[in-house]
C-alpha cells in the first residue's frame, strides 16, 4: 500500500472492526491493541526508495480506525446490555417478581447480599431525576467517595432517586439522604425501616414510598423522614398491618422496663386522657408529679417516643391491634 498509495477496501476495514471487537470481548486494553499495531507497522514499514512514508501512515491510520471503531462498538453493546440487566434486576427486586434464588445470584453481580439487612432511601425532587442527571451522578460519586466498596446500589424509578443500602451502617442511607436532598435543590427523602432478605427490601421500598405521600399531604417540613417515625399515620388511615407494626414496634420496649409494661401504659393511657396535663395525670393516679414524670422519661428512654411531644403522642398512645 506504501508503494501503490492504494487505502484499505471495505473488507479489510471490516475486518479490522471485526478484530476491534473480539479485542474488546476478550478484555484486552485499547492501548495495547493499538500498541500492537503500531508495533507490526514497525516492523513492516517499507524500505524501498518507491514507497512513501505518507501513504504508508495513511494506510495505517485507516486500519487503526477501523480498528478503535470496532472496539467501541463493542463496549457500547455491552454497556447497553449491562444496562438493560442492572434494569430488570432493580425491576424484580423493587417489586418482588423473581425467583429468590435466581435473584440472589444476580444481586451479587451488581454488589448486593440479599442475606444481608437493607434499607431503601427515596429521594424525590421537584423535577424527575434519570440515572444519566448530574443529580444522580453527584449523590453517585458523594456515595463512592465516602464508602468505597461499601457503596450503595443507586438508581432511578418513575422520577425518584432511588438508594437500596446495607442497614448496617446505619450512616450509609443518612448521608444518601443528606447528598439527595441537596442535589436535587431541596428536595424530600424518605427513609424506609431496615429489614432483612429479598422481601425485606421490597417492604422497606414500600415503607419509603408511603412515607413520602402522607408527608406531602400534610405538609411535613422535614427534610428527611424515617419511616419508624411515620407507622402512626398509616394507622390512622385505619391500616391493620400498620397499627400491628406500630404497637410492637412502638410500645414493645416497655415490657423491659421492671415491673413490665403495664404500669406505664397505664400511666399513658391516663396522661393523654387528662389532656397531657401532668399535675392532672398524676392526681388520677394518686401518683407526685415527680413520680409520674419519671415514668413519662421512663417511655421516652425505652421507646425513643417522647409523650410530651405532640408528633410522638400519636405513635405513644396505648392501643392494640384490632
Amino acid at each position: 500500500m506504501a508503494r501503490t498509495g492504494r487505502r484499505l477496501n471495505r473488507d479489510e476495514l471490516q475486518a479490522r472492526r471485526a478484530a476491534g471487537e473480539r479485542a474488546a470481548e476478550e478484555g484486552h486494553s485499547l492501548r495495547a491493541l493499538v500498541d500492537a499495531h503500531l508495533a507490526v507497522a514497525r516492523a513492516a514499514w517499507p524500505r524501498s526508495a518507491s514507497a512513501t512514508a505518507d501513504s504508508a501512515l495513511a494506510a495505517l491510520a485507516q486500519a487503526v480506525d477501523a480498528l478503535a471503531g470496532g472496539y467501541e462498538r463493542a463496549q457500547h453493546l455491552a454497556v447497553r446490555q449491562e444496562e438493560a440487566a442492572r434494569r430488570e434486576f432493580i425491576d424484580d427486586l423493587l417489586y418482588g417478581g423473581s425467583d429468590l434464588g435466581r435473584l440472589a445470584e444476580r444481586a451479587e453481580r451488581f454488589g448486593l447480599r440479599l442475606s444481608h439487612a437493607h434499607a431503601v432511601a427515596v429521594a424525590e425532587g421537584s423535577e424527575a431525576c434519570a440515572e444519566a442527571d448530574p443529580v444522580a451522578r453527584r449523590v453517585q460519586q458523594a456515595l463512592v467517595g465516602r464508602f468505597g466498596d461499601r457503596q450503595p446500589l443507586l438508581t432511578t424509578k418513575e422520577g425518584r432517586l432511588i438508594c437500596i443500602a446495607p442497614g448496617d451502617p446505619a450512616e450509609v442511607p443518612a448521608c444518601f439522604a443528606r447528598e439527595a436532598h441537596t442535589a436535587t435543590g431541596g428536595g424530600r427523602v424518605a427513609v424506609g425501616r431496615t429489614h432483612g432478605g429479598a422481601g425485606g427490601i421490597v417492604q422497606s421500598y414500600e415503607e419509603a414510598l408511603n412515607a413520602l405521600e402522607p408527608a406531602e399531604r400534610m405538609g411535613l417540613g422535614d427534610a428527611v423522614l424515617y419511616a419508624a417515625d411515620l407507622l402512626v399515620y398509616p394507622v390512622l388511615t385505619r391500616d391493620r398491618q400498620a397499627m400491628a407494626d406500630l404497637v410492637l414496634s412502638t410500645l414493645g420496649p416497655l415490657r423491659e422496663a421492671r415491673g413490665g409494661a403495664g404500669p406505664l401504659l397505664e400511666t399513658l393511657a391516663v396522661y393523654f386522657d387528662a389532656g397531657c396535663i401532668a399535675a392532672e395525670a398524676a392526681r388520677r393516679l394518686s401518683l407526685s408529679v415527680r413520680a409520674l414524670t419519671y415514668r413519662l422519661a421512663r417511655v421516652h428512654q425505652l421507646t425513643g417516643a417522647d409523650p410530651a411531644d405532640p408528633v410522638h403522642r400519636y405513635t405513644g398512645t396505648p392501643c392494640t391491634p384490632p
